[in-house]
């Protein structure tokens, strides 16, 4: 017997601000996850499969139209024509979605029931599969307490869109232990919600499969489903499948030593190529991040822009459409140096570093530029790396940047005078 286990597939979400960087890839990201789905549906043929499970968050709240339900319902009876079954519980994010309730779906499809646990009985196979749909898109109850007793002499599985005791990054829906799943005395438990592969026990096994496709850069690495295979005798048999078709990586570049931008461009070059060789042949959307001591700080912090344009350059240049970066990040830190700057230059350095070992003064300051924040491009304004005037360590690091901009132009203007 063999079944697929996924979940947190959300069919055609929606970009998060892509479009807002110049060149990016919009058009494949945004079929990266129907491209990734049709990659599971010709898993589940190929491997054939009994079954596939798809366990919370199929879509991504309500469609804009009918074209997202359509284009499932054409997938899955390609696997209703190969004699494959669906069994689909719902997520938060479905249950966000109206037009999700009602489209009628091939009759190898089964949602089951947001009311109660609901089992499905696959009598030739002997197995059990148990499981409820969300009823609402904030579950705050246990539900895994009030799943059935196992049926003697079948294979048990347990289907549950949870965060289990909490997962980062993952709201806490449908809390329960791992000992109330593990003493229920199913064969395998088939989680969803959790964006990120986890083996969080192996007798039995539960686990969470992760999604199909990484949608943004806090879902790097390889994403996927679960192969299930097993046998009479034998121990399950549980193999990642990677099925994604675009991956999202954080790059980072330690600065150490460089001394001019084309070494800068050199060494990301050869760290953003041993990235695109892990992940070969799939495309790569990289986040870069450029740190550590180095004397060309200064100059990196007095023209940012030409930086990031120069990393993108290097990047097409050299990998064309195989990567494509999505920002670049600045947290080099200057040269120590024993040799003492001139007087005004010190005075300057002295008011800096008093500034940044004093949070309530950095608060204040933020305060202060608040205002002139909410004037700057959205995308200083939204998403994980916006600007926020709240949050001490990020003035931090915005004063150390706007000080070596400072003491750069001023070295510059007093070497031209």
């Amino acid at each position: 017997m063999k079944f697929i286990h996924t979940a947190d597939i959300h069919l055609d979400s929606p970009l998060h601000r892509l479009e807002a960087y110049e060149g990016a890839p919009v058009e494949e990201i945004r079929q990266a996850s129907r491209r990734a789905f049709e990659n599971l549906i010709d898993l589940a043929i190929d491997e054939d499969v009994d079954f596939v499970l798809i366990v919370g968050d199929l879509f991504d709240g309500d469609w804009k139209d009918y074209n997202t339900g359509l284009y499932f319902i054409k997938q899955v009876k390609r696997l209703g024509e190969a004699r494959i079954k669906v069994f689909i519980v719902s997520g938060n994010h479905d249950a966000a979605g109206k037009m999700t309730r009602t489209l009628p779906y091939p009759d190898n499809v089964h949602v089951l029931s947001p009311k109660k646990p609901e089992t499905q009985i696959l009598e030739d196979l002997k197995v059990a599969i148990h499981g409820q749909s969300f009823s609402k898109v904030a579950v705050t109850d246990n539900l895994a307490i009030s799943y059935p007793d196992p049926i003697s002499g079948y294979f048990n599985i347990g289907m549950l869109h949870t965060s289990l005791t909490g997962r980062e990054g993952h709201e806490n829906y449908a809390p329960c232990s791992l000992d109330d799943l593990v003493n229920k005395g199913y064969d395998y438990w088939a989680l969803g919600h959790v964006h990120q592969f986890e083996m969080v026990a192996q007798d039995p096994p539960v686990v969470f499969c992760g999604c199909i496709q990484g949608r943004h850069i806090r879902e790097s690495g390889t994403k996927g489903c679960v192969l299930v295979t097993a046998e009479e005798g034998a121990p399950l048999e549980i193999t990642c499948h990677h099925i994604d078709v675009i991956r999202w990586e954080q790059v980072n570049v330690d600065l150490e030593g460089v001394v001019s931008i084309d070494a800068i461009l050199e060494r990301f070059q050869g760290v953003l190529e041993t990235v695109l060789n892990r992940h070969d042949p799939k495309p790569v959307v990289a986040r870069v991040a450029f740190g550590g001591e180095t004397d060309m700080h200064a100059q990196i912090a007095a023209d940012p822009e030409h930086i990031k344009e120069s990393v993108r350059s290097t990047a097409i240049a050299n990998f064309g459409e195989r990567a494509w970066i999505e920002k670049v990040n600045v947290r080099t830190r200057p040269k120590i140096r024993t040799v003492a700057d001139p007087g005004p230059l010190r005075e300057l350095s002295a008011l800096v570093g008093e500034l940044m070992s004093n949070d309530p003064e950095l608060l204040a300051l933020g305060k202060e530029l608040s205002s002139l924040f909410q004037k700057l491009p959205s995308d200083y304004r939204q998403g994980d790396e916006k600007l926020q005037p709240d949050d001490p360590q990020q003035m931090r690091e915005l004063v150390e940047q706007a000080h070596a901009l400072l003491v750069h132009r001023l070295k510059n203007e007093a070497a031209a005078s």
